[in-house]
This record gives structure tokens, C-alpha cells and sequence, in this order.
């Protein structure tokens, strides 16, 4: 079998992944707070954890990879959002859970096996919490339950920091109950107003920390395979589940963990008083999920990302060569492949290379493009789309690709309708009016190629840019 390679944030270096059990690859990544819409930001571990999620299920096969990927539903902006708005916290999660389903489909991203939510797994929270203390990892001071980073020797292996820097630079609340500054809440008592539940320690709720730890004892098992994120979950989120997973159980937590890079826009960190804050839906209301998939997909998943329109607009030419190629090849069948020897798949073999396999993409379309026989250009169109697929692009009907329209623009059924006005006023000799109309429909944005067996249309590409 071949063998996938990843970079592993514990020990940084890249290493052969070989889970724990083949028929039974497990993977946890840290889904969203739902107390938003989310921003093009959180999209990018959306979209890289689907591409490795895609690769494992080729490898191992789909029966065999659990894929969960959580909702936390109780937290303090959650708690803040909802007393802003003046309505139940609950109503306010859902809301925004659904919100986050429906972008990271129209991304392309395929649903995790499981999606555990915080809310549902208090009665494991709070057995982890029993477990802590009765193990010497844990104390009660204050209702509150706090881990006791010194019990731990091992806590900061992952960040690589030392227990002083921590106490330093660590974002908790110092407060005089603390055995230590570092010590982070297992559970805290609730305020007025605040969702809670009973717990040894009085009525309260989890920490952050505990939730995601927690879940993954409840559906994957005490040791998982791959436990991936965003790098600033390394520290403290992160470090902290190892000292509660290790803490608890006495076994590794995570053999692998993977982490993204962050993104940026247009080259600043992304802030709302900087007026460079971008919702993924506001994006995805312009331009196609796929857009914005293969933009989040152009730079190595370690590596920080700069996010711009120029960077769009090359993302949209490049789909948009990538399908007219497609488009012109419709009746081409495509030949018998295995995916898992083709280049694309190598690329992404060797620790998720997206730049590598989607320069294959373009070498594929122009190989197909210029493809001299028939049984050349079967093989071709088979490999790219099976490379597609591994990426999740070129998911889409070429036709329909290029019909498609942004949130007000002209509809299909509108296009259709002036298309067959112009081809009655051609038939009638009135080419004034055949003129007129096909003004009309190019100040919408749609283009007109006349054929022999018809008019074809599309919607005006983008305006090719020169690359960076």
C-alpha cells in the first residue's frame, strides 16, 4: 500500500502515517463556536481536512475512516451573542449551525462521519472531570474544577513551551484560588442568566478545553489517530486536551497532530476595525464555492495564507480553463483508472502538497486539450477528473458551470427567454431587434456563441490578471 506522509506538529517533522488500525482510521478536528456566521478564516481547515478526509477514505477505504468534526454550543460569546440579541441561547445555535452547513457545502466539503456537539456530552465532561481528580490531575477550589498543570510533566511537549513562558503569555484567568497561574477550568459555576448544569461542584458548565476531549473518549477512543486544527490551537487548546487525554487514560492522546496556517487578507490579519473581516458567505454570494476552495487550496495547508480578489479571480480563471477544456471534450468517455496511481495523488501523499497536485490539474487540461487521439484524450479526462475529485473541484456539469450566476444576476430562465426572442427576430430578418437583444444580454454579463446546431451561452469570465 502506499504511504501517506504528514508533518507532525508533535516532534515537527514529517513522518509516515501508519494508524493504529487500518480498518479503523480515526480523525478529530475542531469545528466552529456557533455564535456567527463564519469567515473565510475558519473555511480553510474546513477545506484541508476534507482534502486529507478525501485521501484517507482512498487509501483505506470510506468504511474505514471516521472522520468527526465538532459543534461547540456552549461557550462565553455564545452566551454574549445571545443577551445582545435578547433571545435563547439555544435558538442562536441553531441558527448559526445551520448557517455553518450550509457554506462549508457550497465549499464542497463532505459531511464528517460524526459531528458531536458540546451540549450533548455533559455526562462524559463531567466523568472525565471525576476521573482528573481521582487520578491526582484535578482539584476543586471555588466551584470551580481546575487541571493542575504541574501533575503533568509532559504539558507544553506540543507547543514546545516551558511551564514559565506559559504562566507568562497563557490566556487564562489568574485568579487567588489557583494552585498555579497556568491552571486552566475543567468546569466553571454558572452565572445568572446562563445555560448550566448539575454537576458534584454545583450547577456550572464545561471549560473549552474539556469539551473536545471529552467527545473524542465518548466516539473515537481514548488514543485517535490524527487530531488537526488551526495552528493557534496549538497552545493552549491543544496542549491542554493532551494533559487531560494523557492525564485520564495514561496513553497517548493524538499520534498525529496536523495544523494549518493562518489567514490573512490582503496581507493584514483580519479584523473588523481594519474593515477586512470576510464572511464565507458574503464570498460564496459572488463567487462559486469552488472559487473559493482552490483559492484556500493554492498555498501549502503549513503555510500562512494571504487571501485577496486578485487571488479569486485567478482561483475563477483557472476553473474556468480547467471546464471549458471539459466542456469542448463532453462526448469523450473516460477510461478505467485507479487514482491511487496517478501523479496528483503522489502530490498529495507527500503531506497534503495542494500546489503540487494542482499544477497536475493544469498539466492534465492542457494535456487533454491537446490530446491527438481518442484513446489519449479518454486517459487524460479520467485522470483529471479523478484528480478533481481528490481536491474536490471540477465536481460540476462544464455547462452548467458556466451558467451559473452570482446572487442577483440575471436568471437562467430570463437568458433562455431573450435567447429564443433573438432567434425569432433572426428568423423574421428583423436583425435590429437581433442586434438589441444581444446588447442586452452582454450588459448582463452573458455571452453569445452561435453555432450550427445553435445559440450557446455562458456568463462573462473573469478579466484575466497577470500572475504575482
Amino acid at each position: 500500500m502506499k504511504t501517506l506522509s504528514l508533518h507532525n506538529t508533535l516532534g515537527g517533522k514529517l513522518e509516515p502515517f501508519v494508524p493504529a488500525d487500518p480498518q479503523r482510521v480515526t480523525m478529530y478536528v475542531c469545528g466552529p463556536t456557533v455564535y456567527n456566521f463564519v469567515h473565510i478564516g475558519n473555511g480553510r481547515p474546513v477545506v484541508v481536512f476534507d482534502v486529507l478526509f478525501r485521501v484517507l477514505r482512498t487509501l483505506f477505504g470510506p468504511e474505514h475512516v471516521i472522520y468527526a468534526r465538532n459543534i461547540t454550543d456552549v461557550d462565553d460569546k455564545i452566551n454574549q451573542a445571545a443577551a445582545a440579541n435578547g433571545e435563547e441561547i439555544g435558538v442562536l445555535t441553531a441558527r448559526y449551525t445551520a448557517a455553518f452547513h450550509e457554506d462549508v457545502a457550497r465549499l464542497g466539503a463532505l459531511p464528517p462521519t460524526l459531528e458531536p456537539r458540546a451540549t450533548g456530552h455533559i455526562g462524559p465532561m463531567i466523568a472525565l472531570i471525576e476521573n482528573l481528580i481521582e487520578r491526582g490531575h484535578a482539584y476543586v477550589a471555588a466551584d470551580h474544577a481546575l487541571y493542575d498543570v504541574r501533575s503533568y510533566p509532559e504539558y507544553g511537549r506540543l507547543s514546545g513551551r516551558s511551564l514559565d513562558d506559559m504562566r507568562a503569555g497563557a490566556r487564562v484567568e489568574v485568579a487567588d484560588y489557583k494552585r498555579d497561574p497556568a491552571d486552566f477550568v475543567l468546569w466553571k459555576p454558572a452565572r445568572p442568566g446562563e445555560p448550566s448544569w448539575p454537576s458534584p461542584w454545583g450547577p456550572g458548565r464545561p471549560g473549552w478545553h474539556l469539551e473536545c476531549s471529552a467527545m473524542i473518549e465518548t466516539h473515537l477512543g481514548e488514543t485517535i489517530d490524527i487530531h488537526g486544527g488551526g495552528h493557534d490551537l496549538v497552545f493552549p487548546h491543544h496542549e491542554n486536551e493532551i494533559a487531560q487525554g494523557c492525564g485520564a487514560h495514561g496513553v497517548e492522546y493524538a499520534r498525529y497532530w496536523v495544523h494549518n496556517g493562518h489567514v490573512t487578507v490582503d496581507g493584514e490579519k483580519m479584523s473588523k476595525s481594519l474593515g477586512n473581516f470576510r464572511l464565507l458567505r458574503d464570498l460564496l454570494d459572488v463567487y462559486p464555492g469552488e472559487v473559493l476552495r482552490l483559492a484556500l487550496l493554492t498555498r501549502h495547508y503549513r503555510a500562512p495564507l494571504n487571501f485577496s480578489e486578485r487571488g479569486l479571480e485567478q482561483a475563477h480563471n483557472s476553473l474556468n480553463s480547467l471546464y471549458r477544456v471539459l466542456r469542448d471534450h463532453a462526448d469523450t468517455p473516460s477510461a478505467a483508472l485507479d487514482v491511487r496511481d496517478t501523479t496528483a495523488f503522489a502530490a498529495l501523499l507527500d503531506d497534503l502538497n495542494t500546489p503540487a497536485a494542482i499544477a497536475e490539474l493544469h498539466r492534465l487540461g492542457d494535456a487533454l486539450a491537446g490530446a491527438a487521439s481518442a484513446t489519449e484524450a479518454a486517459q487524460r479526462k479520467a485522470e483529471l477528473l479523478a484528480a478533481g475529485d481528490l481536491l474536490g473541484l471540477l465536481q460540476q456539469d462544464p455547462v452548467d458551470w458556466f451558467q451559473a450566476g452570482a446572487a442577483g444576476a440575471a436568471s437562467n430562465e430570463w437568458i433562455e427567454e431573450r435567447i429564443a426572442e433573438r432567434q425569432a427576430a433572426r428568423k423574421a430578418r428583423d436583425f435590429a431587434r437581433s442586434d438589441a437583444i444581444r446588447d442586452e444580454l452582454a450588459a448582463a454579463g452573458v455571452q453569445l456563441e452561435d453555432t450550427a446546431s445553435g445559440t450557446r451561452w455562458q456568463r462573462a469570465e473573469a478579466v484575466p490578471t497577470d500572475e504575482a
